[in-house]
């Protein structure tokens, strides 16, 4: 099971001074990223078994609510850049990609009855337990994006391709309101490539910079709360500035 490539042996974008720095940090923990990526295999096959009935009851309820498929499946980016199918419970209509924006805003008039229901609860992520069970994954760590927002990557955010993608983070707890926050802008997509991105990139590179399994359960047990809370998350700096600057 090898954790970590030789710096050499990265794809050629990622072989810069600014993933470097990051690669150096990350080789004096070798011991806790095999443990990490125990920590996903043993808990993810626990979360299946115990999750099942719920698994069979999102699925009926999205047969019921609409029509379509009840896994959604769409390329997204992980480790070293590469491409990997994530799965989500289908929150939104049938062929939804083809209708709209590649980000979902506010009330998105693509998302179904039942995937509002998911998606407030993130339950719709739930299938990315197989995710982590294959290695494309972890519980913990910068969540994937699409082909189209990786190739905006600055050199530096490179360095967050240097692990599995993750189901959670930091960025993740305190930007859950992206939607609300894309909403307000006029095109979506320039305003994540040049305002959103970049500052869950900050939290991003923190995290590898500071990377340890205890923190990881703490990311874990905050995301937690932050659901069930189901509260707008302040953060340091005023998001709403950022978006609209």
């Amino acid at each position: 099971m090898r954790i970590l490539k030789k710096f050499g042996c990265l794809p050629e974008q990622m072989q810069n001074s600014a993933v470097l720095e990051y690669y150096t940090a990350l080789r004096k923990k070798m011991f806790w990223l095999f443990l990490k990526r125990i920590f996903d295999i043993v808990v993810s096959v626990l979360f299946i078994c115990v999750l099942l009935p719920l698994f069979l009851a999102v699925a009926a309820a999205i047969k019921l609510d609409s029509f379509g498929k009840i896994i959604y499946k769409q390329s997204r980016i992980t480790q070293y850049g590469r491409k990997f199918k994530i799965y989500k419970f289908r929150t939104m209509v049938e062929k939804a990609d083809t209708l709209g924006t590649l980000v979902t805003v506010g009330n998105d008039p693509r998302i179904t009855r039942v995937g509002k229901v998911l998606r407030k609860y993130r339950i719709d992520e739930i299938p990315q337990l197989f995710n982590i069970l294959l290695g494309d994954m972890s519980f913990v760590g910068t969540r994937p994006e699409v082909e189209k927002y990786v190739n905006c990557y600055t050199d530096k955010m490179m360095a967050t391709l240097l692990l599995p993608a993750g189901v959670t983070s930091s960025a993740s707890i305190y930007y859950k309101d992206e939607s609300q926050l894309l909403a307000q802008t006029e095109n979506v997509d320039e305003t994540y490539v040049q305002k959103i991105l970049p500052a869950k990139m900050k939290y991003n590179l923190q995290y590898i910079e500071n990377f340890s399994l205890w923190n990881d359960l703490k990311i874990m047990v905050k995301t937690v709360f932050a659901v069930c809370a189901n509260k707008k998350i302040d953060l340091p700096e005023n998001r709403k500035a950022d978006v609209n600057a």
